[in-house]
């Protein structure tokens, strides 16, 4: 099949890739019926962020060609919408809703690659979502908002916690802090603590070191919640 891979900043190519199959039985295999260049695309085209033959992609809608044994949600002809991000729903970060920081988080662009004409999901139960039938021809475009714009802007919403006398870190910045917090690894847990899990690479902006430390600590202020 064919795929997007930038080899390095600025240097993108369509090239063969090998087709997709069931690896796991938990796996589906997508072929794609559209998929889009998200603006995060540019960090890695504009060198900000590294570029290695990485394969390209994260925002796809298809039909399923194949799913593996254990696939419950979706079957063979069903057409999708998939989220950026793998994940199981089923772990206790899912089911507090905060499905892209789920224990088994892979993002899509890298290691799957979504500019492609097929795709293998891991864990499709957890990261497709059905459509109610085969979507008219003049949807299926806008169909890839609910890929991750969607999902992004509800997450952001949900978590950022406006209030008054916020600190500096939550003051105009608020909305950036807390997607950064969502990037780093900070998500509440059902047992009503903040979970930290610090990101090997984190985002350009996050860099300083005592960013991260900040932004649990008035997260934890503002919502009462433990800190951990």
């Amino acid at each position: 099949m064919r795929g997007v891979v930038m080899h390095s900043a600025g240097d993108v190519r369509v090239e063969e890739r090998e087709d997709p199959k069931i690896v796991e039985p938990t796996d589906a295999v997508v072929k794609l019926s559209a998929t889009c260049i998200c603006g995060s695309d540019l960090w890695p085209y504009r060198g900000v962020e590294p570029a290695d033959h990485t394969l390209m992609g994260h925002e796809y809608v298809g039909v399923v060609e194949e799913v593996g044994s254990e696939v419950k949600n979706v079957r063979a002809g069903d057409f999708v919408v998939g989220s950026f991000v793998i994940s199981d729903n089923t772990c206790e970060i899912c089911r507090a809703g905060f499905q892209s920081k789920c224990v088994h988080a892979e993002f899509v662009h890298g290691g799957i690659g979504t500019q492609a004409e097929k795709a293998r999901i891991p864990y499709a139960d957890g990261t497709l979502v059905a459509t109610p039938g085969q979507p008219d021809p003049e949807l299926i475009p806008a169909l890839l908002a609910a890929s991750d714009v969607l999902g992004t802007g509800w997450s952001d919403g949900e978590i950022e916690l406006p209030a008054p006398g916020a600190t500096d870190d939550l003051a105009a910045g608020h909305r950036t802090h807390v997607r950064l917090a969502v990037q780093d690894g900070i998500t509440p847990s059902t047992g009503g603590h903040w979970y930290h899990q610090r990101t090997r690479d984190p985002h350009p902006a996050a860099r300083d070191p005592g960013v991260q430390d900040r932004l649990l600590h008035a997260l934890a202020e503002r919502t009462g919640v433990r800190l951990d």
